[in-house]
C-alpha cells in the first residue's frame, strides 16, 4: 500500500536527531502491521543538516525491531571496505532474516570522496572491482589475492547472499547494472535506459530483470492531509529544505525525479509534482491508478508530533478505505 523513506536530515529548524531517529525506528515497528510494504534508509556523507550516513546501522535497528518489513539501504559502494562491508551485509543478513536488499551506487558528490580520500575520477574502476569481490565473498567463496586470503564467515542467512541491485541516474549506470545482472533502480527516466540495459545484460550472459525508471513528475515524497492549505503551512519548510539541498547538489538537473530547483514553498507547491500532499480521495485514486505511496515521513527533519498524524491517516484511513473499495470487486470475481 505505501512506502516509507528515510534519510534523517536534522535541518536546524527542525527536530533532534535523537528524536528523529527513535522516531523513524518506531515509525518502522509501527507501520509493518498497517499496510508498510518496505522503507528505503539513503546515505550522503559530510552534509551540515547531518544526512544519515551509516544506513547500515539504522537498518540493524530497524530490522530488530520489526518481523517482516522489507528494508533497502543505499550503499555508496566505491566508499567502502568492499571486505569489511560484506562482513557487515552477512550480520545484518542474519538478524533481519534475508529482509534487507541493498542498492548500490557510485554517489555523485566530490566532497564525499574528499571525505573518504578517494579518488572520485576513479569511482568506475573502484566500484567494478568492488562488486565481482563482494559477490563472491557474499557467495561464500575463498578469495585469494597477493598476501591475502580472504573468506567472511558466519555465512549469512540467505543463499547467496542478500539481494544487490544498481542504482544510478545516466546509461553508464544501466549499462553498469546490466553487466552484473543487477536489477536497476534509476532515479531518472534517462532516454535510452531500459534498451542500455537490457543489452548489457544479454551481452554478459544475463536475462534482464527488474528496472525501475521514474520520470520526473513521479511523487517521491508524500503526505497526506485532510487540509492540503493548513498541511503545506505546516510541513512547507521541512520540504523546501529537502528540495533546495537537493538541487544544490545537483545543479543543472533537469531528469531526475525528486529534484526541484526552487527557493520557497510557494514556488515547491506550484511548481513540483514529485513533493506531494494528498487528500484521502486523492491518495486512494493515486494507489487504484498503479501508483505508490512514496511517504518521507520525517522530511527535513520535521518534527515527530507534527510526522505523526500524517502518517496514521495513511494507515488507519486510506489503507482500510482502499481495501473496502477493492472488496467488492474481489467477492465478484469469485463468484
Amino acid at each position: 500500500m505505501f512506502s516509507m523513506r528515510f534519510d534523517m536530515r536534522a535541518a536546524a529548524i527542525g527536530a533532534p536527531t535523537t528524536e528523529l531517529y527513535a522516531t523513524a525506528i518506531e515509525m518502522c515497528a509501527w507501520a509493518e502491521t498497517r499496510g508498510c510494504l518496505g522503507t528505503v534508509l539513503c546515505e550522503h556523507h559530510g552534509s551540515d543538516d547531518g544526512y544519515l550516513p551509516t544506513p547500515l546501522i539504522l537498518a540493524s535497528a530497524v530490522a530488530a525491531r520489526t518481523e517482516r518489513l522489507a528494508i533497502t539501504s543505499v550503499v555508496l559502494l566505491p566508499l567502502y571496505d568492499p571486505v569489511r562491508l560484506a562482513e557487515e551485509m552477512t550480520v545484518l543478513d542474519i538478524i533481519s532474516r534475508g529482509r534487507v536488499s541493498y542498492i548500490l551506487g557510485l554517489g555523485y558528490r566530490r566532497e564525499e570522496y574528499d571525505h573518504f580520500g578517494v579518488d572520485m575520477g576513479a569511482r568506475g574502476r573502484i566500484a567494478d572491482e568492488y562488486v565481482e569481490l563482494l559477490r563472491r565473498l557474499l557467495r561464500g567463496e575463498t578469495v585469494v589475492r597477493p598476501g591475502r586470503r580472504i573468506k567472511v564467515t558466519p555465512p549469512p542467512y540467505s543463499a547467496g547472499g542478500p539481494l544487490l541491485m544498481w542504482g544510478g541516474g545516466s546509461l553508464a549506470a544501466a549499462r553498469r547494472a546490466g553487466k552484473y545482472g543487477l536489477s536497476f533502480l534509476a532515479q531518472a527516466n534517462v532516454p535510452g535506459s531500459q534498451e542500455t540495459y537490457e543489452a548489457a545484460c544479454r551481452a554478459h550472459g544475463h536475462e534482464p530483470g527488474m528496472t525501475l525508471l521514474p520520470d520526473r513528475d513521479t511523487p517521491s515524497v508524500c503526505f497526506v492531509a485532510d487540509d492540503v492549505d493548513r498541511a503545506w503551512d505546516e510541513l512547507g519548510s521541512y520540504l523546501l529544505h529537502d528540495a533546495r539541498t537537493y538541487a544544490d547538489w545537483n545543479p543543472g538537473n533537469q531528469t531526475s525525479a525528486g529534484i526541484a530547483d526552487v527557493h520557497s514553498v510557494e514556488e515547491l507547491r506550484l511548481m513540483s509534482r514529485t513533493y506531494r500532499i494528498f487528500t484521502v480521495p486523492q491518495a486512494i485514486d493515486h494507489l487504484q491508478s498503479g501508483g505508490m505511496l512514496t511517504l518521507a515521513p520525517l522530511c527535513g527533519g520535521l518534527p515527530p508530533d507534527l510526522a505523526w498524524p500524517y502518517l496514521e491517516r495513511v494507515a488507519n484511513i486510506v489503507v482500510p478505505k482502499l481495501t473496502e473499495t477493492k472488496v467488492p470487486q474481489k467477492q465478484g470475481v469469485q463468484g
